[in-house]
């Protein structure tokens, strides 16, 4: 679960990134984040994840304040950033095990989940290579594993399906359903409606740094009055900011 009240981050004295959010992603749920590019919604991820601090409200995760708590807080969840350029000479292995040991994940438990994510995104013959020789893709992969490494139960996923080939696009899709009906949660960002579309439970649209929409997909037809595609409505929201 996370919760976000009155989250607020201004940038040059007056330019509000973000502006007084207020989100509750549940536990078993996929939540959907969409805006434009610039809209707020890598700057929210980042204040949840502690990179980057707010000015004004509070964020817990799992019922954990990150400002009080955020070494504890930080072991709930998996991020992926929307960048996935990091750590560019070190080995897929080692940056797994370099991420294994930042969660202290024990030996026999990293082993099989690096077999099990290796397997499941087709990375297993790349993982003795340098991550500067990867693709975009496959560079997105690594981090997703490392990400999930430490078996949290928040997952954090700015524009996550960026780059992925079709096949693990879809994997990843639905280990995201897998993960959210055990009880867990997804919060992820995304400019692709369509994706939105499918897979959300519930979603919220940002614009301009305040949340204009959160609900699911039906109550915003109800909304609109209308059996419109998420798109028009998301376009229509918009355009009036």
């Amino acid at each position: 679960m996370i919760e976000l009240k009155g989250l607020t981050k201004i940038y040059n004295g007056t330019n509000k990134a973000v502006d007084d959010l207020t989100l509750d992603i549940k536990d078993g749920e996929i939540f959907g984040f969409l805006g434009h590019n610039g809209a707020g919604k890598t700057t929210t991820l980042k204040m949840i994840t502690g990179i980057t601090k707010q000015d004004k409200g509070t964020i817990s995760i799992n019922g954990i304040d990150t400002v009080e708590k955020p070494f504890e807080s930080k072991k709930q969840f998996g991020y992926v950033p929307d960048s996935p350029d990091m750590f560019l000479r070190l080995s897929g292995m080692e940056y797994l095990n370099f991420m294994a040991d930042i969660y202290e994940v024990p030996s026999k438990d990293r082993q099989e989940r690096i077999n099990y994510f290796s397997e499941k995104l087709d990375m297993v013959n790349a993982l003795g290579d340098r991550i500067q020789s990867y693709s975009h893709g496959m560079r997105q992969k690594i981090v997703l594993i490392g990400a999930l490494i430490h078996n949290p139960s928040v997952w954090i996923l700015d524009e996550p399906l960026t780059g992925l080939d079709p096949k693990s696009s879809y994997v990843l899709k639905e280990m995201m359903r897998e993960h959210a009906d055990k009880g867990n949660t997804v919060f992820f960002s995304t400019h692709v409606l369509e994706v939105a579309e499918k897979i959300c439970d519930r979603i919220a649209i940002i614009n301009k740094g305040k949340i204009l929409f959160c609900g699911t997909l039906d109550e915003m037809k109800e909304h609109f009055k209308e059996n419109s595609s998420l798109e028009n409505m998301f376009l229509e929201m918009t355009s009036h900011e």
